[in-house]
């Protein structure tokens, strides 16, 4: 029988708009089941999403068919209707543009899962700003930090 096989594992970040610390304890279980049930319904395998104040991290299984610029658009949009619908802060909340994707080996799966489980622990090592210059160097990809994110001072 004919068929399209693939295993493709994708680990997405984005960020809070302004880098500002606005995602908070309170309702950060609320959120991840919404992400994850935004990547489900969009025929994808949501392996474990996960958050500190000011950006998210979502490990996925992908399917060829969806392209990762369609999934993190609905998810960036959904969220953050989500986000605003539930008045969950004061204000209107929305994430900045861009994001990073970033590829992983079958074999890799338990150690990003694990990566994405200890968030809050490893920024207290280490800033945003630090870990995603950290990906984008160990996965060689040529950028401008001009175009990066909206910096803001590490706090």
């Amino acid at each position: 029988m004919a068929g399209t096989y693939s295993q493709i594992y994708i680990q997405v970040v984005f960020v809070v708009k302004g880098r500002e610390n606005l995602i908070q304890t309170e309702w950060k279980d609320e959120l991840h089941k919404y992400i994850a049930g935004i990547i489900k319904g969009k025929g994808q395998k949501p392996i474990i999403v996960n958050w500190v104040a000011n950006h998210i991290h979502a490990f996925i299984g992908l399917k060829p068919a969806m392209a990762i610029s369609d999934l993190v658009r609905d998810m960036k949009n959904n969220s953050s209707n989500f986000i605003n619908d539930n008045k969950y802060i004061k204000g209107k909340f929305a994430w900045q543009e861009g994001y990073g994707a970033f590829s992983y080996s079958h074999s890799h799966i338990e150690r990003v899962y694990n990566y994405i489980l200890n968030q809050e622990a490893h920024h207290k090592k280490k800033t945003f700003r630090e870990e995603y210059l950290q990906l984008l160097k160990k996965f060689e990809i040529e950028y401008n930090e001009k175009y990066l994110f909206d910096w803001v001072e590490e706090r």
